[in-house]
């Protein structure tokens, strides 16, 4: 169960960056990401999607595998992140709680459509399958590699 890709959106509606590692702030979110200090609601520190997912819809659709194509800041592989929901893990040094499911928007809809996929059939694909927001519960650091250890 490992962190294999992470990206982070500087500014909202641009290209994600990828990065190797990111340093992450309790309760504020991902440094650099055009999310850092949003507090609105729980579950807005940082957003993990599995890699198996997404090569899935990939696959199933006749795409390239793009792992960025969820626009969420972790991609992990070797864990059902639905799992995770209400539970606390550790990542690296940093300890987080899943909050909820992060299922599919509109904009992820039209994002990932195409003349034979209506936006709607895109977000219904993605139900259940769009990954975790997560709540950052302690300071540090998230590198490419890293282990995710789920609470016993």
């Amino acid at each position: 169960m490992i962190v294999e890709r992470i990206f982070i959106s500087p500014e909202r509606g641009v290209a994600q960056v990828e990065c190797e590692h990111i340093t992450v702030q309790s309760g504020m979110g991902v440094l650099g990401d055009r999310n850092f200090g949003n507090r609105t609601y729980p579950g807005q520190n940082l957003t993990l999607v599995e890699a198996e997912e997404i090569e899935l819809f990939c696959a199933e659709h006749s795409r390239a595998a793009d792992l960025s194509l969820t626009r969420r800041n972790l991609v992990t592989r070797g864990v059902r992140l639905n799992d995770l929901v209400n539970m606390e893990f550790t990542i690296g040094n940093v300890r987080l709680r899943g909050v909820e499911l992060c299922e599919p928007c509109i904009l992820l809809g039209k994002n990932l459509s195409s003349e034979s996929l209506a936006p709607a059939s895109v977000i219904k694909h993605w139900v259940g399958r769009g990954g975790l927001r997560a709540d950052i519960l302690t300071n540090g650091e998230i590198i490419r590699g890293d282990n995710i250890e789920p609470d016993a």
